[in-house]
């Protein structure tokens, strides 16, 4: 407080104020006190602070016992962990590290199982004991692999990178990204992989990353300083596709390359930074878990070779190479034709079905049975080296040195053992591994649980480059010389070239040349790689779709196709050609009878168009179909009934409040069962009620008692004593709730809480009947509904080249088709894939080319009265 000390025996001129504060005097003296008046006020105002500071800390100890340093220090912690987990560099790095130990855990599940059965094998002291430890363990991990894949995610079987090829296009795939795939699909692919089966692991890898990035972006929605982590999902998946190609080989420059052919047909370079980041982290992660854990010496390759760096092939073997590029190209189209023609032969065949249906082991028993007896190495195994795990059959394939050689070492030896026999040679165990990875590769992948196609097609190619670098070495014993140098031939450098372009003409990736680098630690054989892949891929890719887009076209996901190149068609074919023109619409004028029935006669259809009327079509935007539901239950909900007798029961209450006085405090009143609340002058009545379509609804019911006469007010108030059961004695009388003529202000700015007495007695079926007709007879208010008032539209000649871009790169399922303002037409995925198949098939005719000529002539046309 500012305080002043009683001032006597001044001038007679001085004059006071009644606080003894001076008001008027000379300049100087008012110039000093204006300047201790400021002093003063500062310290007041510092001093009002500094109490205020004092009394907030003892408020907060009071509310919070456990104030002090630790919690400082928690809260600290929470802010800089916690609080940055929706950054993006956290995000990625969080979603590398959580991939790599999927991974790694995976290959130690693999490793569990192949040796257990290894043992399995061994403790058999006969042929008949040891072939029943041979196929025991697959076929129990194959049978329960089927039973929990099915039981917990039927979405988990297969490759997985098909459906997220849909999911990337913007369509929604149910229950793909979820909790329970994510496990089935862990557990499943260790034991696919365990059990032998010639399958990869790759694009279920790249299928749990994509299910980690979708349950962290839930997670992260559902806090609160979170909410715009959903606009970023779709971005993060395809981060996600690089981190599982990262983690199954370590190569994350080749995944993020990978992701970017496989997954999208156009690549926003915002993501590549995020996609690289978390492949970095991924493989990094990945391959330190075998330093830290395996007790590896260094951070080493997948599959590490050392050829030779300074001469490691002459440019006279760039023809060798370049026939394996061919050879591969051909094979790939081969393999992709029969997995296709297989997956339709299991699907249609009606025997299959009939057994499927009747029991869902039977098909993958026999599968796993035929697999694991071919694999016995003391059967038919011994000439596929069967005893080997996939990445055994990989190092021995890219071995730097020559099998047919005489002079090699006992660790050469060893090798070269598990290719030969005492009476067949290398080429034939070559020959065998190559025809039983193509065909059982094909065969074990139509089982229902996870699985991938890269490790296969990858092995198949290793064998195939072996034998032509092993032909090669036969051919020229002494290598070739160049620049005065003997350059000898590598056969393990042909086995890489192999792989990749095999794997290349699978997959249609030219990204497989740069994994193999990563995979192999070595980059001496760049350009080898890079010619046979290129030649491989584009005879492929000529040849029909990769083994992904198969699985697209089987399953009919709602995928877009590429326009081959040589079509000329894809520039004369317009959206007229192939547009869907009975289109189903509303308009403004139409009613909720004329709505329900649109509804009911298109249950398939999620968005709709609205147009002005039915006559000049003009388009003005699009509503969803829960939208236009929610319409129809305000207008005939039970809310909306509910409201509707509790206005009436409210008019009648009102009117029971008559001038007698006796009469008035008898009055009932039946309302529902919920929360009321009053203030002042006003009545307000809040019903929850379920609604026709599930969930909850809330209506509130107002009325407005002006009455200022105080006699009435008694007569008011008994009337709201009959109708409400109490009042809490802190709310003050009735007189001062319904607001006196005075208006006292003795309530707080919220209203009052009670409770009502009786339900609401609810319509019988005639009454509501009638009221509903009378309710779906007015016409539809749009005003509450969530419109798109900019739908995407396209005109009618926009040319078939266009539409596939816009669709591809923004994203779309479906546009409207206008013609000056007007709906003509509307093309969805469905009209405009089977358009693009017709013309690159050749059988989709464009129509007439609108020329000058025949504009002129278009004179009732809309085009005609626009001008």
């Amino acid at each position: 407080m500012l305080t002043t000390k009683r001032i006597v025996n001044l001038p007679s001129d001085q004059v006071y104020d009644s606080q003894y504060l001076p008001v008027q005097t000379d300049d100087d003296y008012e110039k000093t006190y204006i300047k201790q008046l400021k002093k003063f006020a500062k310290q007041e105002i510092k001093q009002a602070k500094l109490e205020q500071k004092i009394e907030g800390k003892s408020r907060r100890k009071e509310l919070n016992l456990y104030e002090g340093k630790w919690l400082r220090r928690m809260s600290f912690i929470w802010k800089h962990t916690v609080g940055r987990l929706g950054e993006d560099w956290v995000f990625l790095a969080f979603l590398g590290f959580i991939m790599a130990l999927i991974s790694y855990g995976i290959d130690k599940l693999v490793l569990l199982f192949s040796s257990s059965r290894m043992y399995l094998y061994k403790l058999g002291f006969n042929m008949s004991l040891k072939y029943f430890g041979w196929i025991l363990l697959p076929f129990c991990l194959i049978m329960f692999n089927v039973a929990f894949v099915y039981i917990v995610g039927p979405q988990s079987a297969g490759s997985g990178l098909p459906e997220l090829k849909t999911i990337l296009r913007g369509v929604v795939l149910k229950e793909y990204l979820t909790f329970r795939v994510l496990v089935a699909k862990i557990f499943g692919i260790a034991c696919t992989i365990g059990s032998g089966m010639p399958l990869g692991k790759e694009g279920p890898l790249v299928h749990m990353s994509s299910i980690v990035t979708s349950l962290y972006s839930n997670f992260l929605t559902k806090m609160r300083h979170f909410k715009g982590e959903e606009i970023r999902k779709t971005e993060m998946l395809a981060a996600a596709c690089a981190v599982g190609v990262a983690t199954t080989f370590a190569a994350p420059i080749g995944g993020v390359l990978f992701s970017i052919e496989v997954t999208t047909s156009y690549f926003a370079v915002r993501n590549y930074f995020r996609g690289f980041f978390a492949a970095v982290c991924g493989a990094i992660t990945y391959r330190l878990l075998s330093v830290w854990i395996d007790g590896l010496k260094t951070y080493t390759p997948v599959f590490k070779t050392n050829f030779l760096v300074e001469l490691p092939f002459d440019p006279q073997e760039l023809i060798a190479f370049a026939i394996i590029g061919v050879v591969c190209g051909f094979g790939g189209a081969l393999y992709c034709w029969c997995h296709r023609n297989y997956v339709l032969f299991t699907k249609r065949n009606k025997f299959l079905i009939w057994l499927n249906s009747f029991c869902r082991f039977v098909y993958p028993g026999f599968v796993v049975l035929v697999v694991s007896s071919i694999t016995f190495p003391p059967g038919i195994g011994r000439y596929l080296a069967g005893h080997l795990a996939p990445k055994g059959h990989v190092d021995n394939l890219f071995a730097n040195f020559t099998w047919m050689t005489g002079n090699l070492s006992d660790s050469q030896e060893v090798i070269l053992n598990n290719w030969r026999t005492n009476r067949t040679g290398p080429y034939l165990h070559l020959l065998s591994f190559m025809g039983f990875m193509f065909l059982m590769s094909i065969f074990a992948s139509t089982m229902p649980v996870p699985n991938g196609t890269f490790i296969p097609t990858f092995r198949f190619g290793a064998a195939f480059g072996r034998i032509i670098g092993e032909i090669m070495a036969t051919w020229y014993p002494d290598g070739f010389f160049y620049g005065g140098r003997n350059v000898h031939v590598i056969p393990g450098g042909y086995a890489t070239v192999g792989a990749a372009a095999f794997t290349g003409a699978v997959t249609q990736t030219v990204s497989v040349a740069v994994i193999v680098f990563e995979m192999t630690g070595q980059i001496c054989h760049a350009i080898p790689i890079l010619i046979a892949v290129l030649i491989a891929v584009g005879i492929s890719t000529k040849l029909g779709p990769s083994c992904y887009n198969n699985v697209i076209i089987i399953k009919k996901l709602p995928y877009l196709p590429d326009l081959l190149p040589s079509v000329s068609k894809m520039y004369t074919v317009t959206v007229d050609d192939f547009m869907v023109t009975n289109v189903k619409f509303i308009h403004l004028e139409m009613t909720y009878v004329e709505l329900e029935n649109v509804l009911k006669e298109n249950p398939k259809l999620k968005t709709f168009p609205i147009v002005e009327n039915s006559e000049n079509m003009i388009l003005l935007g699009s509503a969803k179909r829960n939208e236009l539901i929610k319409l129809l239950e305000e207008q005939i909900g039970r809310k909306k009934r509910l409201e509707h007798i509790f206005k009436k029961v409210f008019q009648d209450s009102k009117e029971n409040l008559a001038p007698e006085e006796d009469k008035s405090s008898e009055t009932t009143v039946e309302t529902n069962n919920r929360l009321s609340t009053y203030d002042n002058q006003t009545l307000r009545h809040s019903v929850s009620t379920p609604g026709i379509f599930g969930g909850e609804s809330y209506v509130t019911v107002e009325g407005t008692l002006t009455e200022d006469d105080d006699r009435f007010e008694k007569r008011k108030e008994k009337a709201f004593r009959s109708i409400f059961r109490k009042v809490p004695k802190n709310q003050g009388s009735f007189k001062s709730l319904l607001g006196g003529s005075k208006g006292s202000s003795i309530l707080p700015s919220k209203g009052r809480t009670v409770m009502l007495r009786h339900p609401i007695r609810d319509m019988n079926k005639t009454e509501r009947k009638k009221w509903e007709e009378v309710q779906m007879a007015c016409l539809v208010d749009f005003s509450s509904c969530c419109v798109d008032p900019a739908p995407f539209q396209l005109v009618q000649r926009t040319s078939l080249l266009k539409v596939h871009s816009l669709f591809s790169l923004m994203g779309l399922n479906q546009a409207y088709v206008t013609a000056i303002g007007s709906l003509v037409g509307v093309v969805g995925l469905k009209e405009l894939r089977k358009a693009i198949e017709e013309a690159n098939n050749g059988i989709l005719r464009p129509s007439e080319i609108l020329t000058h000529d025949s504009y002129l002539r278009m004179k009732d046309s809309t085009f005609l009265s626009y001008v």
